[in-house]
């Protein structure tokens, strides 16, 4: 019988043939079998690629006019404090690498107001970014 790279039957006596075990290796577990595998990274930096997608960021939400209002209304509030009171601000801190970005709380001693925004805990958070102004009450 002579070998023929186009018959389509070539193979068909090696179908009924029973699956080969080791008589002196136990069976690879299935973890094993994948380990090894492992530390073949073909595509360098896609483990990482998919966590950076996988991060959740938020969509920044537009204030309404009267939201909008009573901040401005809560920061002349706090002009004329004296002294500055613990305030809880929340803004928007845009995200580096993708779009969206996440709402962030600060809580401390108010120390500035400017036209660039509060000072609070020697941090400019600026005026833009403020979506939410809490006044505390002072710790006596």
């Amino acid at each position: 019988m002579t070998f023929d790279p186009n018959d389509p039957h070539r193979y068909d006596d090696m179908l009924d043939l029973p699956h080969h075990r080791s008589q002196r290796h136990a069976p690879m577990s299935r973890a094993n079998r994948a380990a090894q595998f492992a530390p073949f990274a073909a595509l360098t930096g896609f483990d990482a690629a998919i966590r950076e997608t996988a991060r959740a960021t938020e969509d920044e939400r537009e204030l309404a006019n009267d939201a909008r209002e009573l901040l401005d209304r809560t920061i002349v509030r706090l002009r004329g404090m004296n002294p500055f009171p613990r305030v809880a601000v929340t803004t928007f801190v845009p995200d580096a690498k993708k779009a969206g970005g996440s709402y962030k709380r600060t809580v401390g001693r108010l120390q500035a107001i400017t036209r660039a925004g509060l000072t609070v805990n020697g941090k400019l958070l600026q005026t833009a970014s403020i979506t939410d102004i809490e006044i505390l009450q002072d710790d006596a």
